[in-house]
């Protein structure tokens, strides 16, 4: 079956153009122009992955996409932005989106991006098969997504949660950034490797800053590792 594709552009010419290259391709696709008609068919499910505009009349792309993670966390976004600017792309990828590019873009581009977001989307565990994980008062439960240490609830955006899960299944195992990039943000990230060190500011300040212990270790020269110090030998 034909993989499905909704492509959120209000630029007319753009959404045609998008829709005749992919369906060129092999992909069954479906277009929307404004922010809550995309909204509206991204929720209705069903999609292989989404193309979604930043700039939309009505709701802006950052909005449909902050909405639709709120009950769908596994569909694969790629944000369509004629702004490359980096607080926006770190936006976008906190929100949940799985990938950007910037326009003007060669479809060539776009259309390995999708196939590569298409591949990890197929590689991720259904929720029902991932577990609830504990360390040191930390307890993450991954279907529910809620995080708690020491009893205290901790609120994390959906990239942080990604990563923090991401580093507790490794159980103990040090990654490195190259390693966290590829299967964190689930694709071939284009740009500097030390957004991985931004993340990893965010979720100690929140998982570890007042709690005593430390759980998220950086190993130098190698990457980071998720462990209980005061248990080690």
């Amino acid at each position: 079956m034909a993989p499905k594709v909704l492509i959120v552009e209000d630029e007319d010419k753009i959404n045609r153009m998008l829709q005749l290259e992919l369906q060129h391709e092999g992909y069954d696709t479906a277009g929307a122009e404004t922010g809550r008609e995309g909204l509206e068919k991204a929720m209705a499910g069903g999609w292989d992955l989404i193309l979604l505009d930043v700039m939309l009349p009505g709701l802006s792309g950052m909005e449909v996409l902050r909405r639709l993670r709120s009950s769908d966390k596994r569909t694969p976004v790629i944000l369509l932005t004629a702004r490359d600017s980096v607080p926006e792309k770190v936006m976008g990828l906190d929100l949940g989106a799985n990938d950007y590019v910037t326009k003007p873009f060669e479809i060539e581009e776009l259309l390995a991006r999708i196939r590569v977001a298409l591949r990890a989307g197929k590689g991720k565990a259904p929720a029902a098969e991932i577990t609830v994980w504990q360390l040191d008062g930390l307890f993450v439960n991954a279907r529910t997504r809620e995080v708690t240490r020491a009893g205290q609830s901790i609120d994390l955006t959906p990239k942080e949660f990604e990563l923090l899960a991401y580093l507790l299944g490794r159980d103990g195992e040090v990654v490195s950034r190259e390693q966290i990039i590829n299967d964190v943000w689930g694709y071939d990230f284009v740009g500097d490797t030390n957004i991985v060190d931004v993340y990893i500011r965010y979720l100690r300040k929140k998982i570890d800053y007042g709690f005593g212990n430390t759980l998220i270790h950086t190993i130098r020269g190698v990457g980071y590792q998720m462990r209980d110090a005061a248990a080690s030998p």
